[in-house]
């Protein structure tokens, strides 16, 4: 497994990724579609922070087979998040 430190940048990294394809989805839409482009960005940074806390204080900090076993959920469920936001874009601009 990759160090702590590499997951927090991870996450940084494949989030604002995300964000940044929903700010640029934002530009290109009618106003009239925005406002769900926005509640995808409000979830995107919101999932980022949740990610970001779980990592910060993971369960079982004594026992290493857990942490592992729990930062592996983390990666998982940060996966998830992406792809379900980028679902949503692309749900949101028909493509």
């Amino acid at each position: 497994m990759a160090s702590i430190r590499s997951l927090k940048k991870d996450i940084d990294y494949l989030m604002s990724l995300v964000l940044e394809e929903c700010l640029y989805v934002m530009e290109n839409l009618p106003e009239a579609e925005q406002e769900k482009a926005m509640e995808i960005a409000r979830k995107i940074v919101a999932g980022h922070y949740e990610l970001r806390m779980r990592v910060n204080h993971p369960d079982g900090k004594d026992n290493p087979a857990i942490v592992k076993t729990y930062m592996k959920k983390v990666v998982d469920d940060l996966y998830a998040k992406a792809n379900s936001a980028l679902e949503e874009l692309s749900a949101l601009t028909g493509k």
